[in-house]
C-alpha cells in the first residue's frame, strides 16, 4: 500500500514535469514538422499553419527573448523553403512570410502582457503570504517549558490565503493553545482569522478559565457580525479547539467547539483520541447559549498533543477514502514535534496523490522528560560543538 501511494505521488509530479518539457519543445517541433511536411508534400500543400502556430504557443510560456527567437526561426524556415522551391519572388510566398512575421510580432505582444500579469500575480502572492505570516506567526519552538511546532499547509502550492488558524501563548494559567477553521476562504476568511487570533491572545492572558476564553471568542465574533450587519456578511462559523496546559501539572484541559478531536501520542507509540464528553457547537453559531465544558486528560512527560484542522482528517485518496490520522500514527514514535508534523504532511501528500482540496493547520506540543537535553540542532565545527 505504501509503495502504491508513493508511486502515485511521484506520478503526479512526473506528469507535470513531462508536460512542461513537452510545451517547451512544442514550438520547435512544429517548425521542424513544418519543414518536413513542406519538403515531402506536393507544392499545393502548405505548412504555414504550423509556422504561424509556433510563436503563438511560445508566447505564454517562453521568455521574451525565446519568443522572439521562435518567431525569427519560423520566418527563416519559411524563407529557406521558398528559396529551396525557387518561389520566393512570387506573391503567395511573400504573403506567407508576411503572415508569419505579423503573427510573430503579435506573439511578442502577448508575451509582454503575460509576463506583466505574472509579475502582478507574484506580487499579490507575496502580499498574501506576508499577511498570513503576520496573522499566523510561527510560534517559538520552546514555550513555557514545552516543545512546540506548527505547520500551515495550503491546498495548492501557490496559495497562501486561507481560513485555518493556530496560536500558542504562555500565560499565568499555563500554556494556552487554539486551533480553528473558519468557514469560507479568501480575504474574508483571513479577516475572520485575525479577529479570532486577536481575541484569543487577549482573552488567554486575562481569563482565569478556558471556558472564559471560549466565551470571549464568542463575544468577539458577535461584535464583528454586528459590525458587518449580520453573520451572512461575516465568516463567523468557526470550529475550534482550545487547550490549556497548567504549569507544574501533568494535565491538559480542552474545550472543543465542533472541531476534530485532538490526539495524544504517548512515548511508547500508543495514542488516545481526545473526544469531548459533551459535543458542542462551533463558535459564532447564534443558535442559543450553552455553557462550555472543559475535559481533562493526563499529559505525562514524553507525550505529544496534536491539534489539527479538518484539512487533515478529510483529505481523500483517489478512492474517496478519508485520511485517518489516528490509524496512521498509532504505533509510531517521533523524535520531536517538527518530525511529527513533517511525517504527517508527507503522508497526507502520498494519501491524496498531491491533490488536497483543503488547507491544513497542524500544531504539536510535547511535554519533555525532565532532564532531557534541549533538542536544538548541534553543529560540529573543527572538533568542537556549537548550538
Amino acid at each position: 500500500m505504501w509503495k502504491r501511494l508513493k508511486r502515485r505521488g511521484r506520478h503526479g509530479v512526473g506528469d507535470v514535469a513531462r508536460t512542461r518539457r513537452f510545451v517547451r519543445l512544442l514550438p520547435f517541433m512544429m517548425i521542424l514538422g513544418g519543414l518536413a511536411f513542406d519538403i515531402l508534400t506536393p507544392p499545393a500543400f502548405t505548412a504555414i499553419p504550423l509556422f504561424v502556430a509556433a510563436p503563438l504557443i511560445a508566447a505564454p510560456f517562453f521568455s521574451l527573448a525565446s519568443t522572439i527567437l521562435t518567431g525569427v526561426a519560423a520566418m527563416v524556415a519559411v524563407a529557406v523553403l521558398r528559396v529551396y522551391n525557387n518561389s520566393l519572388p512570387l506573391i503567395v510566398p511573400l504573403i506567407e512570410l508576411l503572415t508569419v512575421a505579423t503573427v510573430s510580432v503579435l506573439a511578442v505582444v502577448i508575451n509582454t502582457v503575460v509576463r506583466r500579469g505574472n509579475q502582478q500575480l507574484a506580487s499579490a502572492r507575496v502580499i498574501a503570504e506576508t499577511a498570513m505570516r503576520a496573522v499566523l506567526p510561527k510560534p517559538s519552538d520552546r514555550i513555557g517549558g514545552l516543545h512546540v511546532a506548527a505547520r500551515y499547509e495550503a491546498a495548492q502550492a501557490d496559495e497562501f490565503v486561507g481560513g485555518d488558524l493556530y496560536a500558542v501563548t504562555d500565560t499565568p494559567q499555563g500554556v494556552r493553545l487554539v486551533v480553528g477553521d473558519v468557514r469560507g476562504k479568501g480575504l474574508d476568511a483571513v479577516e475572520s482569522v485575525a479577529v479570532v487570533i486577536g481575541a484569543f491572545r487577549e482573552a488567554a492572558e486575562q481569563e482565569r478559565s478556558l471556558e472564559g476564553v471560549a466565551q470571549r471568542l464568542e463575544r468577539a465574533l458577535a461584535r464583528e457580525g454586528t459590525r458587518r450587519a449580520g453573520l451572512d456578511e461575516f465568516e463567523g462559523f468557526i470550529t475550534a479547539v482550545l487547550a490549556e496546559i497548567p504549569p507544574g501539572l501533568s494535565r491538559v484541559r480542552i474545550v472543543n467547539r465542533g472541531h476534530p478531536e485532538p490526539i495524544l501520542l504517548h512515548s511508547d507509540g500508543a495514542l488516545d483520541v481526545l473526544a469531548p464528553t459533551v459535543p458542542a457547537l462551533p463558535l459564532g453559531m447564534d443558535l442559543g447559549v450553552w455553557p462550555d465544558r472543559t475535559d481533562e486528560w493526563d499529559l505525562p512527560a514524553g507525550t505529544t498533543l496534536l491539534l489539527y484542522t479538518d484539512g487533515l482528517s478529510e483529505a481523500r485518496n483517489a478512492d474517496g477514502v478519508f485520511y485517518d490520522p489516528a490509524a496512521r500514527l498509532r504505533g509510531r514514535i517521533f523524535p520531536g514535534p517538527e518530525e511529527l508534523l513533517s511525517a504527517l504532511t508527507d503522508d497526507v501528500r502520498l494519501h491524496t496523490g498531491g491533490e488536497s482540496t483543503d488547507d491544513m493547520a497542524l500544531l504539536a506540543v510535547v511535554r519533555p522528560v525532565e532532564g532531557q537535553p534541549d533538542r536544538r540542532r548541534t553543529v560540529r565545527i573543527v572538533g568542537r560543538e556549537e548550538t
